[in-house]
Parts: structure tokens; sequence; C-alpha cells
């Protein structure tokens, strides 16, 4: 795969120069970039890959939606829909995609919904909901909105910075394009972060004056979910199970079960993947499933013996601290 990558590079040469002049018309505003009347905070990142945004999006609705009407705009990626759809009780994960549907079951109270065209979408959730804000997911690279808030997530252990263009990398934009955001998150950091570690990267990003970095850990749970009898981590020790992935990276997950030196088959798909009758014949005959919450999602109406465990961002030194405030003065 690595040699591959490289034999690419012409191709992401093409790639970045195309990126590039998009961009540049974009700043010279020969392509226009509109500004919503709601206040609209986007969550994105400039490479491919899982840098924890649906974690982010769940945590800012948890801040948000106590006093406020939100609404969760996403792509919707890999469903079977065209156009502007608008989650409902009866919605399916073929209408929305999987990471919609996940958070459309998990906050019935936020309205969820998902376009390709972000700017055609924020238009239909102001006629119809008419949201007091709107949370964009993975809609950092589209300029055809401009955000009051960007959050932008990069990989403690694949930093932008440290990047190329597609398909050599998995830059999808251009480095520089992290100036606009304001929160820099580093995600996916070890638990133990020093300052120390933590200043240096500071240091490798270089940060604008007006942009603030941030850190945080993923926290897995240890009570697992998915069936009636909900069961401790802590109870699969001497028991062997199967893991299921089809998330970008399952690295982390894979490494915290291992901590707690569980015993397990770990069987992995790429993100998003969308599984065969023949995978879920396979699936079934093992003993015990045990999967991501996004995966659930698109198997829990085809197995019985799959749990599940969530994730969510904890935030290192003072970073909650300084999200929740920047969050709300963006909201006064």
């Amino acid at each position: 795969m690595q040699v591959l990558r490289k034999l690419l590079f012409p191709v992401s040469l093409v790639y970045g120069a195309v990126v590039h002049l998009r961009n540049f018309f974009f700043d010279l505003g020969i392509l226009k970039s509109v500004t919503p009347e709601i206040p609209t905070i986007c969550v994105g990142n400039l490479s491919v890959g899982g840098t924890g945004k649906t974690p982010m999006i769940e945590l800012l609705i948890r801040i948000l939606a106590k006093e406020n009407n939100v609404a969760v705009l996403s792509r919707g990626y890999k469903r079977k829909s065209n156009g502007f759809q608008l989650a409902k009780p009866e919605s399916t994960i073929v209408e929305l995609g999987d990471e919609p549907y996940q958070i459309h079951l998990k906050f019935p109270e936020v309205t969820v919904a998902v376009d390709a065209d972000r700017r055609n979408g924020i238009l239909q959730l102001k006629r119809t909901i008419n949201p007091d804000m709107i949370l964009l997911d993975d809609a950092f690279q589209h300029r055809r909105v401009k955000a009051g808030l960007n959050i932008l997530l990069t990989s403690y252990d694949n930093l932008y910075v440290d990047d190329w263009f597609l398909p050599t990398g998995g830059l999808r934009d251009a480095k520089k394009e992290a100036n606009r955001a304001q929160l820099i998150v580093v995600t996916k950091c070890p638990e133990d972060l020093s300052k120390m570690a933590a200043d240096n990267m500071v240091e490798k990003i270089k940060p604008a004056e007006q942009q603030r970095v941030l850190f945080t850990t993923l926290s897995y749970d240890h009570q697992l979910q998915g069936s009636s009898d909900l069961l401790n981590l802590s109870q699969l020790k001497n028991t062997k199970f199967t893991l299921v992935t089809g998330i970008a990276n399952p690295k982390p997950l894979v490494g915290f079960l291992k901590s707690k030196e569980l015993k397990f088959e770990h069987l992995s798909y790429r993100d998003h993947h969308l599984f065969t009758e023949k995978e879920i014949r396979i699936l079934k005959t093992k003993k015990l499933i045990l999967t991501t919450e996004k995966d659930f999602v698109r198997l829990k109406d085809q197995l019985e013996n799959i749990l599940y465990i969530t994730v969510k961002h904890t935030f290192l030194f003072d970073g909650q601290m300084i999200l929740e405030k920047a969050v709300q003065e963006f909201m006064k």
C-alpha cells in the first residue's frame, strides 16, 4: 500500500493544485461563501479518516441542547436516499446514513437532517424547523457555507501538518485552510499526555494568534450496551469474543481492549461498511460480538449476540472550559 501511494504522488500533486485553485477562487470571492442567518457551528477535519467528529458533535449537543433548539446537518455518507432528508421517528439507516441515524436514535429531542448540499440543507431547516442553531457535521471543506464557529479536529498520531494530499497522503484540503478554524482539537491523545508534549505539539501546529489548540483523549464506557442484560467490560475477561469494526481507525479501541487483558478476535472492515448477507451469516456463528456504536446501528436488526461500547471525548488540561466558553460567547 505504501509503495502504491508513492507511485501515485503525481496524482496527489494534481489533486493539491485543484484544491489550492478552488480555495483561491473562494478567497477572491469568485466562488461565493454564504453566512447562514442561523448560528452555525462546523465540526470537521482536513484529512480523511476518523478524528472523532461524531463524538464531538454529541458533546456539543450535550452542551447546547438543554437551552437551545439544536439541529444537526450531515451529508449522510453512503445513504440510499437523495437530496434533503429530515429524520422522523420512522426513518431508517438507509435513508439517513449510519452516523446521522446514530445521533437521531441517541438524541430524539434534536433535529437531524442530511443533505450533501449544506447550503440547501440549511435553507430547508430554516423553512421547516427554524432551529436556534445548527451543528454542521464534517463540513469544514464545504466553503459554500461560512460557519460562525469552526472546530477543526486532527488525530494525535496523524497531525494534518505532517500529512500530504490524497492519494499519497490523507489530506483532502490544504493545510493552510486550518487558519479558518477558531479551535483546533488534537484528538486521540494518550491519557498521560504531558503539558510539555502538548506545548511541543502546539509549536508544531503553529496556530494563529486568534486560535486555541485543545487536546482530548478517547474515553470508552465500561458499561456495554445492546441487550437486555447489560454487561460490564470486566465481565468479558474470561470470555473470548469477536470485535467487529467498520470504522476508519479501530487502533485506539483495539489498544484499549488489549490494555484490559481481554481475549478476542478482530474482524476489521472499511469505514461505513455495508455488511453482506454472507458476512452476516458468518457473524451469526460467533458466540458474542462486541462492536462500536456506529457499527451497532447497522447490525442491530440482523444480529442478536451483539453488544456495543460507547466512546466520548475527554478534554485534557483546561480544554473543556475553553470549548464551552467559546461556544457560549458565539451564541450570545
